[in-house]
């Protein structure tokens, strides 16, 4: 294995990313793992969001610069997505040989790394570990648990991912509670959002977001949200960046609602909708990670999905969960126009350090007392 300039005393990681979320999730353990003199380290974009404003903007506002590979996958069915991601990413790491790859999350990136990884006996590292919405029917699902299960090392982000392992027989001494990376990356961006929001976005509104195939591809279901939006837009105008989906979705279908109270938007880069989070009255969707960083925001969070693989911001956030009845959605709503507020609290180790107590098992885990030059995130491996 050739180290350039680092002989054999680098630990190399490898970061696999394919979507937003996990753009937000990679760089704060980028940023602390650079701290770290004896950690070589490079990101690998699958390419499985390719949008220019749902990736290239991301890399660029989080400062972790443009990854050092990108498998360039684009879109397809599940097993079309996850397949390729395999094909694509098995000669890089057989070529590179890192000690770590590190994956993020719930996407077809993650469960199709971990994959390989486990084949050719790379050590492998999941971030954001031990969620479960107890749903198979949802294909995050499958790739939550098929990656806890592949994984050398796990980090959750709440108690309840620990409980989780733990009654699936996962070693205890592999898992470790470090906290929300995602909130690490809000913490640190901040500040910065909401000179980021668009100038004509009003002072008061309602944020919606919604993307996932459940909800979308049920055309007589988004007709339905649709109006109740419209309806909803009378109390509280209503902004709504379209993910590429649900745009595709209302087109093919001849859905469409004629803009007023209504702010349709294309998909905006992190920092404009951290600010619109930051200035919502109330936000709507059927995210994960928005559940998370409403909850850390105290804003109060609508989510149209019956199940959530993160219930600590229900029983702890500002989380609710209104399932997919469209008439819930508007009393729930309604109740909270009218100032009927649950009780709001930030999760534990929620507090802008967990991708530094990842930095630090992984580096206790493998290196101590080696001092070598440090590399930038962006760099190759070889």
């Amino acid at each position: 294995m050739t180290r350039v300039g680092l002989g054999n005393l680098a630990l190399k990681i490898l970061h696999v990313v394919g979507a937003r979320p996990n753009f937000i999730k990679v760089a704060p353990v980028c940023r602390a793992l650079s701290e770290n003199s004896v950690v070589e380290q490079a990101i690998l974009h699958t390419g499985q969001h390719y949008d220019v404003n749902m990736s290239d903007v991301f890399f660029e506002q989080l400062g972790i610069g443009t990854p050092r590979f990108n498998l360039g996958v684009g879109s397809g069915s599940h097993a079309q997505q996850t397949a390729e991601i395999i094909k694509r990413f098995e000669p890089i790491v057989i070529a590179e040989r890192p000690d770590w790859v590190l994956v993020y999350g719930d996407v077809n990136s993650t469960v199709a790394a971990a994959l390989v990884c486990s084949k050719i006996g790379i050590k492998l590292a999941h971030v954001e570990a031990g969620l479960r919405s107890f749903d198979r029917t949802m294909p995050e699902e499958i790739n939550r648990v098929l990656t806890d299960h592949l994984a050398d090392l796990l980090f959750t982000p709440s108690e309840d991912g620990n409980r989780n392992l733990a009654r699936e027989g996962i070693a205890p001494e592999r898992v470790h509670l470090v906290g929300n990376v995602m909130i690490d990356t809000l913490i640190r961006m901040l500040p910065h959002a909401a000179s980021a929001v668009p100038a004509d976005i009003p002072e008061s509104f309602i944020l919606v977001t919604l993307h996932r195939p459940s909800n979308v591809d049920d055309v007589d279901w988004l007709a339905d949200m649709l109006r109740t939006l419209l309806t909803l837009s009378q109390k509280l105008p209503i902004v709504f960046p379209i993910h590429p989906r649900t745009r595709e979705r209302m087109r093919a279908a001849g859905l469409g609602v004629a803009e007023g109270r209504i702010r349709f938007m294309d998909p905006i880069p992190y920092l404009s909708f951290l600010g619109l989070q930051q200035r919502a009255k109330l936000v709507i969707t059927d995210s994960g990670g928005i559940q998370e960083e409403t909850t850390f925001l105290q804003v109060p969070c609508l989510t149209v999905r019956e199940n959530t693989e993160r219930p600590i911001t229900v029983s702890m956030g500002t989380n609710q969960l209104v399932g997919r009845d469209v008439g819930k959605v508007a009393t729930a709503v309604t109740k909270l126009l009218s100032g009927t507020l649950k009780r709001r609290r930030i999760p534990p180790l929620w507090d802008g350090h967990a991708a530094e107590r990842i930095a630090a098992v992984l580096t206790r885990e493998d290196v101590s007392k080696r001092v070598v030059s440090i590399p930038q995130c962006q760099t190759s491996l070889r």
